[in-house]
């Protein structure tokens, strides 16, 4: 089978059904030409993307595939389907419904679970893990980001969108050899997108079933997730009083202290890192 470069959905819909028959729908268009797909039972989704991504594709499928054996709930690996430089991922669906869908009552009662599972995950032998997403790399991706101007200010807390990116991002390099030396000494195994649209809830119980949206998965400093999760959160919560008894009650069920400092740097240096 043949890939044309820059196909439309109607065409990666054709191509995926010859492999896959039983009918795919569109879910969204991603960036930069990314196609996603659910099959109509549900039970599958696929990402395809033209040629010239088909490396990063290659990157997602494996991380999927290395979770998947790990004993953390995600999706699986179904078929990779490539050629011509264009590509198709086809994963098993994780069901349920995603975090960031439900109530702020609704994420209350998930809370509890979501904890666990994050602290499931980040206790995983980071040792065995064989991809990263350091701090070494991510700084060297947002220089690169800030470098060609292409920070999405609409990622950027409220309160630094007028900001200058590079100033930003300077303010961030003072921070970097502590922050490489607590990474040093706390490296986990981390989700690295860890926001609620990517953390999947048993819709009757309200428990965790499962991560997805591997494509960052590495080892890291666990707060490059908890920083990005804590934050998300506050978009569900109904008051600051709420947002502030979430943060210690996740603080609790995983098993932490909380170190604002660290959850500052990992949360301005994530919108640098997209673009």
């Amino acid at each position: 089978m043949i890939f044309v470069s820059g196909s439309s959905v109607r065409e990666w819909e054709f191509l995926l059904a010859q492999h896959h028959p039983g009918g795919w729908e569109p879910v969204t268009s991603g960036e930069s030409g990314a196609y996603v797909f659910r099959s109509a039972d549900g039970s599958r989704f696929a990402k395809c993307v033209p040629a010239g991504q088909q490396d990063l594709l290659v990157q997602e499928r494996d991380r999927v595939d290395w979770l998947s054996a790990s004993g953390i709930s995600g999706p699986g690996v179904l078929d990779w389907i490539a050629d011509a430089g264009d590509g198709c991922l086809v994963t098993s669906a994780v069901h349920g419904v995603p975090a960031d869908s439900v109530s702020a009552e609704a994420l209350r009662q998930a809370w509890p679970s979501i904890a666990e599972a994050v602290r499931g995950l980040h206790a995983l032998p980071a040792k065995d893990c064989p991809f990263t997403r350091d701090l070494e790399q991510m700084f060297a991706t947002a220089q690169d980001v800030v470098a060609r101007g292409a920070v999405n200010p609409d990622f950027l807390p409220v309160e630094q969108q007028q900001t200058p990116p590079a100033e930003l991002l300077a303010r961030l390099a003072e921070q970097v050899d502590r922050r490489l030396g607590q990474e040093a000494a706390d490296m986990v195994v981390c989700h690295g997108d860890l926001c609620l649209p990517n953390i999947i809830l048993d819709p009757g119980t309200l428990d965790f079933a499962g991560f997805i949206d591997l494509g960052r998965l590495g080892r890291a400093d666990r707060y490059a997730d908890i920083a990005l999760l804590l934050a998300n959160a506050r978009e569900t919560w109904n008051a600051e009083s709420q947002a502030i008894a979430a943060d210690d009650a996740f603080a609790g069920s995983y098993g932490i202290t909380l170190d604002t400092g660290r959850q500052q740097f990992y949360l301005h240096l994530d919108p640098l890192t997209w673009g």
